[in-house]
């Protein structure tokens, strides 16, 4: 039924079809005026691959340090080293946070800090080993490629020998953030001090090729244009066929409040909602056949934008997400539950599961 709907669209048709979509044909997409439409084949194909279950992973938040050597313009959470909220956590107060973690029910601790310009990478080594000891069954899912090429510089190692010791003192997987976009168009203005794009790419390769997996964020919603997008998402499906070492994709919706594109009026506002849908229905129909896996972050769209995005082509809620700070940190709220969670994705009548980090299903609601 749906194939015979979308004869005006060409990139619909193919995408339907199983056929992967190229660059143009996503630049079709990113201006195709029928957003329902676009959503429905977004949601067929999630169906094709996955099936009626939405996951979410039990995850605990913990930002080390705020402290950080770049200054982004669309990031409200990084602090000099001389304001007076600046802060580092030592690898005993990392512990106390993981035993909290642990009683909250999360399966996995998401750990991700600002470029501390003073911090060895045996602090880093600490931190993992000290977690493992205390908790050998917690999954670290720690440091993004940004943070993994910045240590390397700061140490003066190369990023194999980074990622290698850390995978040794307990590293897990890796989180998809700091890829924000890789062209550098768009990069070079809201990225100050942070890595190029085709430098995350590397490092993120170099970590897969380690046997290290990862997941990808995308930030949009801010002063992109839809080549920026497309560009990203082919970017993306070039290394995981590549590697096959991308878990799942998560559109990261910019969020205005406190950051410096928002104080020189760069960006008036957010996003409008459809365009978010629009962000996911796309990354569903260039990534399908590579990535199964396209993740909806609540805390950033909100519960009730979230739930209309699983039918746009999501199909994961990303965690609970206790104690997350960065989007607090721009005005977000961000408190929710394992049993929250599971609820919303009853409400719009799909099959709610508790996953691990590797999407394997833990519990089923």
């Amino acid at each position: 039924m749906l194939e015979k709907l979308v004869k005006d669209s060409k990139a619909l048709e193919k995408a339907i079809a199983g056929e992967e979509l190229t660059y143009d044909d996503g630049m079709e997409l990113m201006s195709y005026d029928n957003i329902y439409m676009l959503g429905a084949a977004a949601d067929l194909i999630r169906q094709k691959s996955v099936g009626q279950q939405v996951t979410f992973a039990a995850s605990y938040y913990m930002n080390y340090t705020n402290v950080c050597a770049a200054s982004c313009q669309m990031c409200a959470f990084y602090r000099k080293g001389t304001e007076s909220d600046a802060y580092t956590l030592t690898a005993k107060d990392i512990e106390g946070r993981v035993t909290m973690a642990k009683n909250l029910g999360a399966t996995e601790v998401h750990i991700v800090g600002g470029f501390h310009p003073e911090l060895p990478l045996e602090y880093y080594e600490e931190m993992f080993k000290t977690i493992k000891k205390s908790h050998p069954e917690m999954h670290i899912k720690a440091l993004t490629a940004a943070e993994v090429f910045f240590i390397a510089r700061l140490t003066k190692n190369s990023v194999k020998e980074v990622l290698t010791r850390l995978k040794t003192a307990g590293l897990d997987t890796m989180p998809g953030g700091g890829a924000e976009l890789f062209h550098p168009d768009v990069r070079n203005k809201i990225v100050r001090g942070k890595c190029s794009g085709q430098e995350w790419l590397d490092t993120i390769e170099q970590a897969h090729n380690l046997g290290i997996k990862s997941n990808v964020t995308m930030l949009f919603g801010h002063i992109e244009k839809p080549e920026h997008i497309i560009d990203h998402l082919v970017k993306i499906r070039e290394v995981q066929k590549r590697t096959k070492g991308f878990l799942t994709l998560i559109p990261l919706k910019f969020s205005l409040d406190n950051t410096e594109l928002e104080k020189k009026g760069l960006v008036t506002s957010e996003s409008a909602s459809t365009y978010d849908l629009r962000i996911t229905a796309v990354s569903r129909l260039m990534l399908a056949n590579q990535l199964d896996n396209i993740s909806v972050y609540w805390v950033a769209l909100g519960k009730k934008l979230a739930q209309v995005a699983l039918t746009y082509g999501g199909n994961d809620l990303v965690g609970t997400a206790f104690s997350e700070e960065i989007y607090k940190a721009a005005g977000k709220g961000t408190n929710s539950s394992i049993i929250e969670l599971a609820n919303m994705i009853k409400e719009i009548g799909r099959e709610p599961a508790q996953r691990d980090t590797f999407f394997k299903v833990l519990k089923k609601f």
